[in-house]
Protein backbone atom coordinates (compact mmCIF):
# COMPACT_ATOMS: atom_id res chain seq x y z
CA UNK A 1 0.00 0.00 0.00
CA UNK A 2 1.59 3.43 -0.95
CA UNK A 3 2.28 5.83 1.99
CA UNK A 4 0.15 9.03 1.71
CA UNK A 5 1.61 11.78 0.45
CA UNK A 6 1.84 14.97 3.40
CA UNK A 7 3.44 17.84 3.76
CA UNK A 8 6.64 16.12 4.68
CA UNK A 9 7.08 13.75 1.46
CA UNK A 10 6.42 16.75 -1.01
CA UNK A 11 9.58 17.53 -2.86
CA UNK A 12 9.43 21.48 -2.22
CA UNK A 13 9.56 20.58 2.10
CA UNK A 14 12.19 18.43 1.87
CA UNK A 15 14.60 21.32 -0.43
CA UNK A 16 12.96 23.78 2.29
CA UNK A 17 14.01 21.71 5.26
CA UNK A 18 16.83 23.80 6.52
CA UNK A 19 14.29 27.01 6.94
CA UNK A 20 13.88 26.69 10.54
CA UNK A 21 15.32 27.67 13.64
CA UNK A 22 18.21 30.62 13.11
CA UNK A 23 17.88 30.81 9.68
CA UNK A 24 13.73 31.40 10.02
CA UNK A 25 14.19 34.12 12.13
CA UNK A 26 16.93 35.73 10.40
CA UNK A 27 15.07 35.20 7.04
CA UNK A 28 12.27 37.16 8.58
CA UNK A 29 13.89 40.44 9.84
CA UNK A 30 16.02 40.16 6.31
CA UNK A 31 12.72 40.94 4.65
CA UNK A 32 11.59 43.13 7.06
CA UNK A 33 14.90 44.75 6.74
CA UNK A 34 14.81 44.38 2.87
CA UNK A 35 11.55 45.87 2.72
CA UNK A 36 12.32 49.01 4.63
CA UNK A 37 15.82 49.51 2.91
CA UNK A 38 14.20 49.30 -0.69
CA UNK A 39 11.90 51.99 0.31
CA UNK A 40 14.65 54.28 1.45
CA UNK A 41 18.06 53.45 -0.10
CA UNK A 42 16.90 54.47 -3.44
CA UNK A 43 15.97 58.09 -2.96
CA UNK A 44 18.31 58.65 -0.66
CA UNK A 45 20.84 60.72 -2.69
CA UNK A 46 17.54 63.08 -3.32
CA UNK A 47 16.89 63.65 0.41
CA UNK A 48 20.71 65.09 0.58
CA UNK A 49 20.27 67.16 -2.56
CA UNK A 50 16.66 68.60 -1.11
CA UNK A 51 18.48 69.54 2.30
CA UNK A 52 21.07 71.41 -0.22
CA UNK A 53 23.75 69.08 -0.32
CA UNK A 54 25.53 68.92 -3.72
CA UNK A 55 27.07 65.50 -5.80
CA UNK A 56 30.23 65.97 -3.51
CA UNK A 57 28.72 66.07 -0.37
CA UNK A 58 26.47 62.38 -1.57
CA UNK A 59 29.94 61.44 -1.96
CA UNK A 60 30.81 62.62 1.48
CA UNK A 61 28.22 60.59 3.22
CA UNK A 62 28.44 57.90 1.64
CA UNK A 63 32.38 57.97 2.49
CA UNK A 64 31.66 58.35 5.81
CA UNK A 65 29.17 55.99 6.79
CA UNK A 66 31.95 52.82 7.07
CA UNK A 67 34.37 55.08 8.78
CA UNK A 68 33.46 53.69 12.54
CA UNK A 69 34.22 49.89 10.55
CA UNK A 70 37.75 50.20 11.01
CA UNK A 71 36.88 50.37 14.82
CA UNK A 72 33.97 48.07 15.04
CA UNK A 73 34.20 45.42 12.80
CA UNK A 74 37.60 43.75 14.33
CA UNK A 75 35.81 44.08 17.89
CA UNK A 76 32.73 42.56 16.87
CA UNK A 77 34.84 39.78 14.97
CA UNK A 78 36.55 39.15 17.83
CA UNK A 79 33.56 39.03 19.99
CA UNK A 80 31.44 37.00 17.34
CA UNK A 81 34.31 34.13 18.21
CA UNK A 82 34.34 34.27 21.75
CA UNK A 83 30.70 35.57 23.00
CA UNK A 84 27.50 36.34 22.32
CA UNK A 85 26.61 36.75 18.83
CA UNK A 86 22.97 37.10 19.32
CA UNK A 87 23.27 39.84 21.80
CA UNK A 88 25.79 41.67 19.51
CA UNK A 89 22.82 41.41 16.64
CA UNK A 90 20.45 42.21 18.75
CA UNK A 91 22.02 45.59 19.83
CA UNK A 92 22.90 46.74 16.82
CA UNK A 93 19.13 46.42 16.01
CA UNK A 94 18.09 48.78 18.34
CA UNK A 95 21.23 51.49 18.65
CA UNK A 96 20.62 51.47 14.60
CA UNK A 97 16.97 52.13 14.72
CA UNK A 98 17.91 55.44 17.30
CA UNK A 99 20.19 56.56 14.72
CA UNK A 100 17.87 56.59 12.52
CA UNK A 101 15.65 59.50 14.30
CA UNK A 102 18.87 61.53 12.68
CA UNK A 103 17.72 61.58 9.46
CA UNK A 104 13.54 61.59 10.38
CA UNK A 105 14.07 65.11 11.78
CA UNK A 106 17.61 66.17 9.85
CA UNK A 107 17.25 70.00 9.04
CA UNK A 108 20.12 70.09 6.65
CA UNK A 109 22.54 67.92 4.82
CA UNK A 110 25.05 68.16 7.56
CA UNK A 111 22.99 66.02 10.32
CA UNK A 112 22.58 63.33 6.86
CA UNK A 113 26.32 63.36 7.69
CA UNK A 114 26.43 63.20 11.27
CA UNK A 115 23.43 60.14 10.80
CA UNK A 116 25.62 58.37 8.42
CA UNK A 117 28.86 58.30 10.43
CA UNK A 118 26.89 57.35 13.82
CA UNK A 119 25.21 54.35 11.83
CA UNK A 120 29.00 52.81 10.63
CA UNK A 121 29.06 51.91 14.41
CA UNK A 122 26.23 49.96 13.88
CA UNK A 123 27.91 47.29 12.09
CA UNK A 124 29.15 44.85 14.62
CA UNK A 125 26.47 43.01 14.40
CA UNK A 126 27.28 42.13 10.39
CA UNK A 127 29.93 39.60 11.81
CA UNK A 128 28.21 37.71 14.14
CA UNK A 129 25.07 37.62 11.71
CA UNK A 130 27.11 36.30 8.89
CA UNK A 131 28.95 33.59 11.44
CA UNK A 132 25.11 32.78 12.77
CA UNK A 133 24.26 31.93 9.21
CA UNK A 134 26.83 30.18 8.09
CA UNK A 135 27.06 27.92 11.08
CA UNK A 136 23.35 26.91 10.77
CA UNK A 137 23.55 26.02 7.07
CA UNK A 138 25.81 23.05 5.86
CA UNK A 139 28.00 22.98 3.02
CA UNK A 140 26.21 21.49 0.39
CA UNK A 141 23.35 23.46 0.87
CA UNK A 142 24.84 27.00 1.93
CA UNK A 143 24.45 27.84 -2.23
CA UNK A 144 20.53 26.66 -1.81
CA UNK A 145 19.87 28.60 1.89
CA UNK A 146 21.46 31.71 0.73
CA UNK A 147 19.05 31.94 -2.20
CA UNK A 148 16.04 30.66 0.03
CA UNK A 149 16.62 33.57 2.26
CA UNK A 150 17.32 36.42 -0.57
CA UNK A 151 14.47 35.05 -2.59
CA UNK A 152 11.99 35.50 0.50
CA UNK A 153 13.29 38.90 1.39
CA UNK A 154 13.49 40.01 -2.17
CA UNK A 155 9.38 39.16 -2.32
CA UNK A 156 8.53 41.13 0.53
CA UNK A 157 10.51 43.80 -0.85
CA UNK A 158 9.24 43.66 -4.54
CA UNK A 159 6.83 46.43 -4.40
CA UNK A 160 8.68 49.09 -1.60
CA UNK A 161 10.71 51.03 -4.41
CA UNK A 162 7.47 51.51 -6.58
CA UNK A 163 5.44 52.85 -3.01
CA UNK A 164 8.37 54.79 -2.02
CA UNK A 165 8.88 56.62 -5.33
CA UNK A 166 4.66 57.23 -5.11
CA UNK A 167 5.00 58.88 -1.94
CA UNK A 168 8.56 60.97 -3.28
CA UNK A 169 6.16 62.48 -6.06
CA UNK A 170 3.17 63.04 -4.20
CA UNK A 171 4.93 64.62 -0.52
CA UNK A 172 7.93 65.77 -2.46
CA UNK A 173 11.74 64.87 -2.04
CA UNK A 174 12.31 66.35 1.56
CA UNK A 175 9.13 65.38 3.32
CA UNK A 176 8.40 61.89 1.29
CA UNK A 177 12.39 61.25 2.25
CA UNK A 178 11.71 62.09 6.31
CA UNK A 179 8.29 59.52 5.87
CA UNK A 180 10.30 56.74 4.66
CA UNK A 181 12.86 57.10 7.52
CA UNK A 182 10.35 56.68 9.88
CA UNK A 183 9.33 53.32 8.72
CA UNK A 184 12.50 52.24 8.46
CA UNK A 185 13.15 53.38 12.21
CA UNK A 186 9.76 51.36 13.23
CA UNK A 187 10.93 48.12 11.23
CA UNK A 188 14.54 48.20 12.42
CA UNK A 189 13.27 48.53 16.37
CA UNK A 190 10.90 45.27 15.36
CA UNK A 191 13.58 43.59 14.06
CA UNK A 192 15.83 43.93 16.95
CA UNK A 193 13.20 42.73 19.41
CA UNK A 194 12.36 39.24 16.86
CA UNK A 195 16.36 38.92 16.78
CA UNK A 196 16.97 39.42 21.10
CA UNK A 197 13.98 36.79 21.73
CA UNK A 198 14.17 34.30 18.94
CA UNK A 199 17.58 33.73 17.56
CA UNK A 200 19.63 30.87 19.35
CA UNK A 201 23.25 30.86 20.08
CA UNK A 202 25.40 29.19 17.78
CA UNK A 203 28.97 29.96 19.54
CA UNK A 204 30.52 27.63 21.98
CA UNK A 205 32.48 30.53 23.90
CA UNK A 206 28.90 32.41 24.08
CA UNK A 207 29.04 31.95 28.26
CA UNK A 208 32.28 34.38 28.51
CA UNK A 209 31.72 37.81 30.28
CA UNK A 210 33.45 40.42 28.39
CA UNK A 211 33.74 43.81 30.06
CA UNK A 212 34.19 47.28 27.90
CA UNK A 213 37.87 47.65 29.75
CA UNK A 214 38.81 44.96 27.76
CA UNK A 215 37.94 46.67 24.66
CA UNK A 216 41.44 48.49 23.73
CA UNK A 217 43.06 44.42 24.13
CA UNK A 218 40.69 43.29 22.27
CA UNK A 219 41.42 45.84 19.25
CA UNK A 220 45.00 45.33 19.43
CA UNK A 221 44.69 41.87 19.02
CA UNK A 222 42.09 41.60 16.42
CA UNK A 223 44.78 43.89 14.56
CA UNK A 224 47.55 41.94 15.25
CA UNK A 225 46.17 39.01 14.10
CA UNK A 226 45.08 39.65 10.85
CA UNK A 227 48.18 38.59 9.01
CA UNK A 228 48.10 35.00 10.74
CA UNK A 229 44.80 35.04 9.72
CA UNK A 230 45.61 35.81 5.96
CA UNK A 231 47.72 33.07 5.64
CA UNK A 232 45.28 30.66 6.81
CA UNK A 233 43.26 31.78 3.76
CA UNK A 234 43.56 29.72 0.56
CA UNK A 235 44.39 31.75 -2.78
CA UNK A 236 40.58 31.75 -3.72
CA UNK A 237 39.82 33.41 -0.11
CA UNK A 238 41.98 36.01 -1.22
CA UNK A 239 41.13 36.06 -4.73
CA UNK A 240 37.12 36.63 -3.72
CA UNK A 241 38.30 39.29 -1.08
CA UNK A 242 39.36 41.45 -3.88
CA UNK A 243 37.08 40.87 -6.06
CA UNK A 244 34.76 42.06 -3.50
CA UNK A 245 36.75 44.69 -2.54
CA UNK A 246 36.72 46.44 -6.50
CA UNK A 247 33.07 46.21 -6.54
CA UNK A 248 32.29 47.74 -3.51
CA UNK A 249 34.52 50.58 -4.79
CA UNK A 250 32.62 50.11 -8.16
CA UNK A 251 29.31 50.60 -6.26
CA UNK A 252 30.63 53.48 -3.88
CA UNK A 253 31.61 55.21 -7.41
CA UNK A 254 28.46 55.21 -9.55
CA UNK A 255 25.54 53.79 -6.69
CA UNK A 256 24.25 57.16 -5.35
CA UNK A 257 23.69 58.68 -8.61
CA UNK A 258 21.28 56.30 -10.34
CA UNK A 259 18.24 58.18 -9.77
CA UNK A 260 20.25 61.80 -9.73
CA UNK A 261 21.02 60.59 -13.36
CA UNK A 262 17.93 59.08 -14.13
CA UNK A 263 16.35 61.74 -13.49
CA UNK A 264 18.04 64.76 -14.32
CA UNK A 265 19.64 63.13 -17.63
CA UNK A 266 17.23 60.51 -18.94
CA UNK A 267 13.66 62.34 -17.56
CA UNK A 268 12.54 59.75 -15.26
CA UNK A 269 10.66 60.11 -12.34
CA UNK A 270 11.04 58.48 -8.79
CA UNK A 271 7.75 56.41 -9.85
CA UNK A 272 9.55 55.65 -12.63
CA UNK A 273 12.24 54.77 -11.08
CA UNK A 274 10.25 52.68 -8.34
CA UNK A 275 8.90 50.60 -11.13
CA UNK A 276 12.56 49.75 -12.69
CA UNK A 277 13.55 48.35 -9.20
CA UNK A 278 10.14 46.49 -8.46
CA UNK A 279 10.29 44.92 -12.30
CA UNK A 280 14.44 44.10 -10.83
CA UNK A 281 13.50 42.82 -7.58
CA UNK A 282 10.61 40.62 -8.98
CA UNK A 283 13.48 38.98 -11.70
CA UNK A 284 16.17 38.66 -8.55
CA UNK A 285 13.68 36.84 -6.83
CA UNK A 286 12.54 34.21 -9.28
CA UNK A 287 16.31 33.50 -10.15
CA UNK A 288 17.78 33.52 -6.52
CA UNK A 289 16.79 29.73 -5.68
CA UNK A 290 18.04 28.34 -9.26
CA UNK A 291 20.96 30.80 -9.12
CA UNK A 292 21.94 29.06 -5.74
CA UNK A 293 21.24 25.00 -6.44
CA UNK A 294 23.25 26.43 -9.75
CA UNK A 295 25.89 27.41 -7.77
CA UNK A 296 25.60 23.98 -5.20
CA UNK A 297 25.58 21.83 -8.25
CA UNK A 298 27.78 23.76 -10.71
CA UNK A 299 30.89 25.34 -8.49
CA UNK A 300 31.19 29.14 -7.52
CA UNK A 301 33.59 30.30 -9.53
CA UNK A 302 31.67 30.03 -13.22
CA UNK A 303 28.96 31.70 -12.27
CA UNK A 304 31.19 34.66 -10.50
CA UNK A 305 33.19 35.27 -13.93
CA UNK A 306 30.00 34.96 -15.82
CA UNK A 307 28.18 37.63 -13.57
CA UNK A 308 31.46 40.22 -13.54
CA UNK A 309 31.84 40.09 -17.35
CA UNK A 310 27.63 40.67 -17.87
CA UNK A 311 27.62 43.60 -15.11
CA UNK A 312 30.76 44.97 -16.83
CA UNK A 313 29.39 45.45 -20.25
CA UNK A 314 25.49 45.99 -19.31
CA UNK A 315 26.22 49.51 -16.50
CA UNK A 316 27.87 51.61 -18.78
CA UNK A 317 24.92 51.38 -21.54
CA UNK A 318 22.74 53.48 -19.27
CA UNK A 319 25.05 56.60 -20.49
CA UNK A 320 23.21 56.26 -24.12
CA UNK A 321 20.03 55.36 -22.15
CA UNK A 322 17.44 58.01 -23.40
CA UNK A 323 14.37 56.57 -21.89
CA UNK A 324 12.07 54.08 -19.55
CA UNK A 325 12.51 50.83 -21.83
CA UNK A 326 16.66 51.24 -22.28
CA UNK A 327 16.97 51.79 -18.42
CA UNK A 328 14.87 49.17 -17.56
CA UNK A 329 16.23 46.42 -20.10
CA UNK A 330 19.98 47.29 -18.60
CA UNK A 331 18.99 47.02 -14.89
CA UNK A 332 17.30 43.46 -16.00
CA UNK A 333 20.67 42.46 -17.43
CA UNK A 334 22.29 43.16 -14.20
CA UNK A 335 19.42 41.75 -11.88
CA UNK A 336 20.39 38.72 -13.68
CA UNK A 337 24.09 38.65 -13.30
CA UNK A 338 23.58 40.23 -9.89
CA UNK A 339 21.58 37.25 -8.47
CA UNK A 340 24.50 34.34 -9.96
CA UNK A 341 26.99 36.38 -8.33
CA UNK A 342 25.38 36.79 -5.03
CA UNK A 343 24.42 33.15 -4.71
CA UNK A 344 28.10 31.96 -5.74
CA UNK A 345 30.23 34.15 -4.24
CA UNK A 346 28.45 34.14 -0.80
CA UNK A 347 28.67 30.62 -0.61
CA UNK A 348 32.14 30.78 -2.00
CA UNK A 349 33.35 32.40 1.24
CA UNK A 350 31.62 29.87 3.77
CA UNK A 351 33.77 27.39 2.12
CA UNK A 352 36.68 28.77 2.43
CA UNK A 353 36.76 30.01 5.68
CA UNK A 354 37.68 27.82 9.08
CA UNK A 355 34.81 27.40 11.48
CA UNK A 356 36.75 28.56 14.40
CA UNK A 357 37.94 31.50 12.76
CA UNK A 358 35.07 32.69 10.98
CA UNK A 359 33.67 35.50 12.48
CA UNK A 360 36.66 37.03 12.84
CA UNK A 361 37.81 36.44 8.79
CA UNK A 362 33.86 37.84 7.70
CA UNK A 363 35.11 41.09 10.24
CA UNK A 364 37.43 41.65 8.10
CA UNK A 365 36.52 40.13 4.93
CA UNK A 366 33.34 40.49 4.37
CA UNK A 367 30.01 37.78 4.01
CA UNK A 368 31.35 37.42 0.48
CA UNK A 369 28.73 39.19 -0.83
CA UNK A 370 28.50 42.50 -2.78
CA UNK A 371 25.46 43.95 -4.99
CA UNK A 372 26.96 44.50 -8.92
CA UNK A 373 25.66 47.66 -10.29
CA UNK A 374 23.88 48.35 -6.98
CA UNK A 375 21.25 51.36 -7.32
CA UNK A 376 20.06 51.84 -4.18
CA UNK A 377 22.64 54.96 -2.92
CA UNK A 378 24.50 52.42 -0.73
CA UNK A 379 27.72 50.73 -1.44
CA UNK A 380 26.09 46.93 -1.62
CA UNK A 381 26.34 45.60 1.53
CA UNK A 382 26.11 44.47 4.54
CA UNK A 383 28.80 41.31 3.22
CA UNK A 384 31.20 44.83 4.19
CA UNK A 385 34.76 43.63 5.88
CA UNK A 386 36.85 46.42 7.59
CA UNK A 387 39.70 45.68 5.12
CA UNK A 388 37.41 47.06 2.39
CA UNK A 389 36.43 50.57 4.03
CA UNK A 390 39.59 52.16 3.59
CA UNK A 391 39.34 51.13 -0.40
CA UNK A 392 35.36 52.02 -0.54
CA UNK A 393 36.15 55.01 1.27
CA UNK A 394 38.07 56.62 -1.09
CA UNK A 395 36.31 55.57 -3.92
CA UNK A 396 33.12 57.27 -2.44
CA UNK A 397 34.82 60.62 -2.58
CA UNK A 398 36.24 60.41 -5.70
CA UNK A 399 33.05 59.31 -7.06
CA UNK A 400 31.33 62.90 -6.31
CA UNK A 401 34.28 64.47 -8.20
CA UNK A 402 33.88 62.45 -10.74
CA UNK A 403 30.07 62.59 -11.49
CA UNK A 404 30.61 66.50 -11.13
CA UNK A 405 32.93 66.81 -13.77
CA UNK A 406 31.15 64.37 -15.92
CA UNK A 407 28.48 61.81 -15.81
CA UNK A 408 28.98 59.65 -18.54
CA UNK A 409 32.42 58.91 -16.49
CA UNK A 410 30.68 57.34 -13.99
CA UNK A 411 30.04 54.84 -15.81
CA UNK A 412 32.79 53.90 -17.63
CA UNK A 413 34.65 53.94 -14.43
CA UNK A 414 32.47 51.65 -13.26
CA UNK A 415 33.50 49.63 -16.53
CA UNK A 416 36.90 49.55 -16.16
CA UNK A 417 36.88 48.26 -12.32
CA UNK A 418 34.40 45.30 -13.24
CA UNK A 419 37.08 44.72 -15.77
CA UNK A 420 40.07 44.61 -13.48
CA UNK A 421 37.70 42.42 -10.90
CA UNK A 422 37.47 39.61 -14.04
CA UNK A 423 40.97 39.56 -14.53
CA UNK A 424 41.70 38.38 -10.65
CA UNK A 425 38.38 35.78 -11.41
CA UNK A 426 39.52 34.54 -14.57
CA UNK A 427 43.26 33.96 -13.36
CA UNK A 428 42.92 33.48 -9.48
CA UNK A 429 39.76 32.30 -8.22
CA UNK A 430 39.13 28.30 -7.89
CA UNK A 431 36.09 26.70 -6.25
CA UNK A 432 37.13 24.77 -3.05
CA UNK A 433 37.77 21.07 -3.62
CA UNK A 434 36.76 20.61 -0.04
CA UNK A 435 34.45 22.97 1.78
CA UNK A 436 34.87 24.08 5.30
CA UNK A 437 31.42 23.11 7.49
Amino acid sequence: MPHPITLKTLPIHNSLAFMRGNVLVLTITQALGTLSRSMVFPYASLYVLALGGSPERIGLITALSPLAGLLVFPISGYLADHAGRVKLIALGGYLSSAVLLLYVLAPSWQFLALGGFLSGFMVFQFPPTSAIIADSLTPEKRGKGVAAMNTISGTVGLVAPYLAGLIIDACGDETGARILYAIMTVIYFINATINQRFLRETSANSHQTLDLSALSSIFRQAYRTIPALLRRLPTSAKALTAIITLMFAANAIASPYWIVYARDHIGLSATQWGLILLIEMIVRSLLYLPAGIASDLYGRARFIRASLLVSGLAIPLVALATSFTHVLLIRIVVAVANTFFLCASSAMMADALPRDIRGRAMAALGRGTVMLGASSGGTGGPGLGFLVIVPMMLASLLGGYIYSYNATLTWLTVMAVSTVALIVAVTLLRDAELAEV
